[in-house]
C-alpha cells in the first residue's frame, strides 16, 4: 500500500464467488477528510477550516489539512468550548452512518472526564434570569400590569 486514500478491495475468502468484495480499512487519509467522515463536523470545509485555523492538532502538533492521519494517532479537536481528545481506531473518507463513524475513534479517558465535568459546570451554572422566576401566563400579567396602572394613578 502506498498511503493513498483510494479503496482497496479483497476478496471475503478464497472460495468465495466473484464480486463478493469487502472493503479493507484504509492506511492513511486526510485529517479533514477524517474529522468530517467521523462526524466531528457537518461539512468538508467546515473541518478543513477548523484544522487550517489551528483547532485541530495530530501527535499534539498543528497540521494543515492535507495532513495524512493513521490508525493510532491522537487527535485533539478543539469546536467552540468542546475539547476533545480522541485515539484513530479507523480510517475512512467517505462519510457514513453515525454508528460506522463512532468506530472511527476512541476518546480517551481524561477527555471523557473533562467532558464530563464540563456539563456538569454548564448544568450548574445557573442562566440569566433564572433569578426571576418562571414566565408569567397571559392572565398573570394581564393582573400585574392592571397592579402597576393601579399604583400609578395613585
Amino acid at each position: 500500500m502506498n498511503g493513498s486514500t483510494k479503496m482497496q478491495t479483497a476478496l471475503i475468502a478464497p472460495g468465495a464467488p466473484p464480486g463478493w468484495a469487502r472493503t479493507l480499512p484504509q492506511v492513511t487519509t486526510r485529517v479533514d477528510k477524517w474529522l468530517w467522515a467521523a462526524r466531528f463536523f457537518k461539512t468538508r470545509s467546515a473541518a478543513t477550516d477548523a484544522v487550517a485555523g489551528g483547532r485541530v492538532h495530530v501527535n499534539g502538533e498543528r497540521v494543515k489539512p492535507a495532513k495524512d492521519v493513521h490508525v493510532g494517532d491522537t487527535v485533539e479537536i478543539s469546536i467552540g468550548a468542546l475539547h476533545r481528545t480522541v485515539v484513530v481506531t479507523g480510517v475512512a473518507d467517505k462519510r457514513g452512518s453515525a454508528v460506522v463513524a463512532a468506530t472511527l475513534y476512541a476518546e480517551t479517558p481524561e477527555s471523557i472526564e473533562r467532558g464530563e465535568r464540563d456539563r456538569l459546570q454548564r448544568r450548574l451554572a445557573r442562566p440569566l434570569g433564572a433569578d426571576l422566576g418562571e414566565r408569567p401566563t397571559k392572565q398573570a400579567r394581564r393582573r400585574l400590569d392592571a397592579l402597576r396602572r393601579g399604583q400609578r394613578d395613585r
